[in-house]
């Protein structure tokens, strides 16, 4: 397995994931399948942003999960904190692919300087929230019934994973003295 940056070629992949996603789970709380142009589209904007988007290419070279991470508010106070979500094929689950993204990931959410990554999970996804726990993620949240998918109403789990230890976000009071 490889993991890389994503590109213009990756897109019928993630496409793929992303709208088995829609119609066989709980993960993505969006109840219509989007197109190739939606996700090209996610794609530009998430580079455009100077974030990444992670794919894991299998050994026949195909998409076997991608990764990803954005802001978690639109507020210039939390600049420094990003949301992530990470998605695996599901005939590769529970093989590491999610695992070894997600560590990619959080090496480049530290590489540019973040200092939180927050996870939004539904509450029933017990492997999802086993994974993040044992990256080192820490359960800081439940809403309940805040969504719907299916029929039912869902809670969202929320756990977050402090990147550094800084003391300060921008350096102000290092300037000042």
């Amino acid at each position: 397995m490889q993991i890389r940056d994503a590109d213009t070629g990756d897109i019928e992949g993630i496409l793929a994931i992303y709208n088995d996603a829609v119609v066989n789970t709980n993960a993505i709380w969006n109840e219509q399948r989007v197109d190739a142009a939606n996700r090209a589209a996610w794609l530009a904007d998430r580079q455009r942003a100077g974030y990444p988007v992670l794919v894991a290419i299998d050994d026949r070279q195909a998409v076997a999960g991608y990764a990803s991470f954005g802001d978690w508010r639109a507020f210039d106070g939390y600049r420094h904190t990003v949301e992530h979500s990470v998605y695996v094929r599901p005939d590769c689950r529970g093989t590491g692919i999610g695992k070894a993204l997600m560590a990619t990931l959080i090496e480049r959410a530290r590489a540019i300087g973040k200092h939180v990554m927050v996870a939004g999970i539904e509450a029933g996804n017990v492997a999802s929230i086993a994974l993040h726990r044992k990256l080192g993620f820490e359960d800081v949240g439940l809403l309940r019934e805040v969504g719907t998918k299916f029929g039912l109403w869902l809670d969202l789990a929320f756990l977050q994973l402090s990147l550094d230890a800084r003391p300060d976000p921008d350096g102000v009071r290092a300037a000042r003295s």
